[in-house]
């Protein structure tokens, strides 16, 4: 299993440089708000593969805590960035949020 690190934390088994380009579909709509009102179809084809990707509790915790570091890029938008998966009726197993233990 492959680790990588973030903002000094290591995470396994998914790259965050890949959890970037995943996301970067969404990042229009986190910056933006648009397209109003939700996120559309390249964004939630994005998260759908995220809820792919975190199909062991070890990529669970690889996506959390790259989306964690993700909070940080796009601050202020963050809530934008909180709001996808329910925007796109993805349950991604944990809350994006920056008091999320993703251990």
């Amino acid at each position: 299993m492959m680790s990588i690190s973030w903002g000094g934390c290591t995470w396994a088994a998914v790259e965050c440089g890949t959890m970037a380009a995943i996301i970067s579909g969404c990042s229009s709509f986190i910056s933006y708000g648009t397209p109003e009102p939700v996120p559309g179809t390249p964004c939630c084809d994005a998260l759908n593969n995220l809820h792919v990707i975190s199909d062991s509790v070890a990529n669970k915790r690889s996506v959390c805590g790259c989306l964690m570091g993700l909070i940080t890029t796009y601050y202020p938008h963050a809530t934008a960035l909180a709001t996808l998966p329910g925007l796109c009726g993805v349950d991604l197993g944990f809350t994006i949020d920056p008091n999320t233990d993703c251990n």
